[in-house]
């Protein structure tokens, strides 16, 4: 009875371990590129986008996610209308959690825009302004397959004029 128990515990260590450890690993020179929606909000402006994204596994843990996201055109009052812009290069630190799950915190560098449009009585203006940001923020990645990867972002953009915090979706196909 003993060794009937000791070989069940063991199996079961066994299949826990396994099921630990993560089927689809990110490596060394691993390379992913997607795309995203995203929400983004701050200064009372929330509006919706959509983005590309490239990402490069430096070393096994560490990847580089290269990102452009526009994101549209919001009316703020009548025929005022403000859309924002962002170019960021994060890091991410990579955490197998679970068969097919990694999370990860980021931090990066980016550059956002902002342009404001308006029109009146047939004439019309504009102007633009950009900031670098900080990024701050987490994310998680869920391997489908082998190649295919949804993924989930928050992160908190912290520059001079204003900061905006951004929720996104996305997928990424690995090669």
């Amino acid at each position: 009875m003993k060794k009937s128990l000791l070989k069940k515990i063991a199996i079961t260590a066994i299949a826990i371990l396994t099921m630990s450890l993560p089927a689809i690993a990110q490596q060394k020179g691993d390379m992913a590129a997607g795309a995203q929606l995203a929400i983004g909000m701050g200064d009372e402006i929330t509006n919706f986008g959509i983005g590309a994204k490239f990402q490069y596994n430096v070393t096994d843990p560490i990847r580089l996610e290269g990102s452009f996201t526009f994101f549209m055109p919001k009316e703020q009052v009548a025929d005022v209308k403000v859309s924002f812009w962002d170019l960021n290069v994060n890091a991410h630190y990579l955490f197998p959690i679970a068969n097919q799950i990694t999370v990860y915190p980021l931090a990066g560098l980016g550059i956002q825009g902002c342009k404001v449009k308006t029109s009146y009585g047939g004439y019309s203006a504009s102007a633009s302004d950009s900031d670098i940001a900080i990024n701050l923020g987490g994310g998680i990645d869920y391997a489908l397959t082998d190649q295919l990867v949804l993924n989930g972002e928050l992160k908190y953009k912290i520059s001079g004029d204003w900061d905006r915090f951004i929720i996104s979706v996305g997928v990424a196909y690995r090669f």
